[in-house]
Parts: structure tokens; C-alpha cells; sequence
């Protein structure tokens, strides 16, 4: 990306100011926070999709989930699908292994309703505000027997968080109500 703005410094937790930082991202550090999980943050100018995370990737030593947002064709069902950025999404493969026909991508206004975020900001750490159980998070096996860190958003795609994958998987997702069906994709 021409012109891409990335402050160069890793931060060690929540920003020291709370000025121009939407609440779902106050509401963010604050779980993790009193959840006792570390994390490293590299703030930067928005990005919107995976191939953008690509130098956010160089500045966390890690490669950022990509996070898709999907649902069924009768738009029942939720799904929260985590997956490697460098794989590709076989719609077909993930529906027969979750007994879902006709996946597609939900529309934004559910990613609002459910998690409290927007296109390009889908991530595992909104779950925290689907606090009606709607969205099922699904796992590719590859993001955790191939990735130590997850990096995810804080709900908002100008920041991005370097998280221990077992914080996620142990801590987070019991606190929040969640489980995961590991998928292999």
C-alpha cells in the first residue's frame, strides 16, 4: 500500500490514553486486561483486508488470522471462521463439515448486531460482545498446531494485537461464553 502509516513502536498493553479511541476498543483492553492476558499492540492506519496485514505482519513477528463472517442461506446460523491468511476459503468443503449448505458472507449489518464491528474489523475478540450466543467460531487446525500468536484486531482495524494462541483458546473464548469447532480447511 502507497502511503501506508504504521507507528514502528510494539506497545506492551492498552494505549496510555483513551482520546480518540472508539469504547468497543476501550471495551476490548478491558477484558483482556482483567483477564490477565498479555498482549502486544502495533497501532496504524486502517486496513480492510489480509494482503494489507502483510507489513503489520513483519512489525508483530507473526502472520495476522484471516477472519471471515459468514452465514447460511436462510440466515440462522452465524459463523466466525478463523483461518491462516495465506489459505484459500473452499466454501464447499467448510459446509460439509458443518452440516451447512450454502454458506455465504453475512451482511455487515449482522457484524454490527452481533459482534460491535464493521467490515475489515472481524475479529475472534468480538465475541466478547455476542453476548446471545449467535455466532458459532469456527477454527482451522492450522491456526492452532502451526501459530504460537494470533493476531487479531481489538474490534477496530487501526491497531492490531499480538495474543498467545493458547490465551485465546483457554481464557478468552471460556470467559466470553464461546466454543470452537475445529475445521481443516
Amino acid at each position: 500500500m502507497d502511503n501506508f502509516f504504521i507507528d514502528p513502536v510494539l506497545y506492551h498493553g492498552r494505549p496510555q490514553t483513551e482520546e480518540g479511541r472508539l469504547p468497543k476498543e476501550i471495551r476490548t483492553y478491558d477484558i483482556l486486561d482483567r483477564l490477565h492476558i498479555p498482549y502486544e499492540r502495533l497501532d496504524h492506519q486502517a486496513v480492510s483486508t489480509i494482503e494489507a496485514c502483510h507489513d503489520i505482519d513483519r512489525f508483530l513477528g507473526i502472520q495476522i488470522c484471516k477472519n471471515l463472517f459468514l452465514c447460511n442461506a436462510q440466515k440462522t446460523k452465524f459463523y466466525m471462521l478463523m483461518m491462516p491468511g495465506e489459505k484459500k476459503f473452499r466454501t464447499a468443503l467448510l459446509s460439509k463439515q458443518i452440516g451447512s449448505s450454502r454458506l455465504s458472507f453475512a451482511g455487515f449489518e449482522y457484524m454490527e448486531q452481533f459482534l460491535d464491528i464493521t467490515p475489515g474489523s472481524v475479529s475472534v475478540l468480538g465475541l466478547m460482545n455476542d453476548t446471545g450466543n449467535q455466532v458459532q467460531l469456527l477454527i482451522d487446525e492450522d491456526v492452532i498446531s502451526g501459530h504460537e500468536f494470533i493476531g487479531c484486531h481489538p474490534c477496530i482495524n487501526t491497531s492490531s494485537l499480538k495474543i498467545k494462541t493458547s490465551h485465546i483458546l483457554e481464557t478468552f473464548l471460556p470467559a466470553v461464553n464461546h466454543t470452537y469447532i475445529l475445521v481443516h480447511l
